[in-house]
């Protein structure tokens, strides 16, 4: 989590949505940034075949908004179940999504990585990971679930009850990231992915991603609120 806040910029290329997360600082998430990445994937499945998001060089996503995580329970809460939603959202959407790892990408970061299907991240000298219990914040059952799915299930108890943090290689190691590319070319190389990932049948490739994820979609959201009712804010 940080006390920047990001602006989605928003191009089509070639048929690839690409939106790009650059606030000048770590590119925090907040409702106002949700409301615009929805904005973002409402216009990429009218225009597009396939997202891709990226942030600017050294920091890809740091989190939800600092100040409204810890404002009070009320604020923590309403921002974290539409941070959950819009994960949910990300994970199936139905169109390829291709994450460009730029930098740092940490916590609700970390959860946009595992929420998309491509990743692939920049090599350098950045972390990666789920630093929720270090900072005294239980994890909620959507980051569980990501996690769960995506990761390595040798690092998933390191990686969500143990807070480990990755380097961009641990980070393929982990399952974070599916590989690395040099730093100056890896927005380059997400899109590239991304369109041909695009060359796919639309239909067969939504319908698969329903199959494959739509029930575990269906029981986090089910159960978003219930669970939220008990979880804190940092050092809480």
């Amino acid at each position: 989590m940080t006390d920047g806040v990001a602006s989605p910029q928003y191009r089509l290329d070639d048929g690839v949505a690409v939106l790009t997360l650059d606030d000048g600082r770590a590119n925090a998430i907040s409702l106002d940034v949700l409301d615009q990445l929805h904005g973002a994937l409402d216009r990429a499945e009218a225009e597009a075949r396939a997202v891709v998001i990226a942030g600017r060089e050294g920091r890809f996503c740091a989190g939800f908004d600092l100040a409204a995580m810890t404002e009070n329970s009320d604020s923590m809460r309403t921002l974290v179940i539409a941070g959950a939603r819009f994960l949910m959202r990300l994970y199936g959407h139905p169109q390829p999504t291709v994450a460009a790892c730029t930098g740092h990408a940490l916590a609700a970061g970390a959860l946009v990585l595992l929420a998309c299907d491509t990743r692939v991240g920049a090599d350098g000298a950045y972390k990666v990971g789920l630093n929720e219990v270090a900072i005294g914040m239980a994890l909620p059952v959507f980051a569980v679930e990501l996690a769960r799915d995506r990761l390595s299930p040798t690092e998933l108890t390191a990686a969500t009850m143990q807070a480990r943090i990755y380097d961009p290689a641990g980070a393929v190691t982990a399952g974070y990231l599916d590989r690395a590319a040099p730093a100056g070319a890896v927005r380059e190389e997400a899109v590239a992915a991304a369109r041909r990932l695009a060359e796919v049948r639309t239909g067969a490739y939504a319908r698969t991603k329903v199959m494959a994820r739509g029930a575990v979609i269906e029981r986090i959201l089910a159960t978003l609120e219930d669970d939220m009712a008990w979880v804190t804010g940092p050092a809480a």
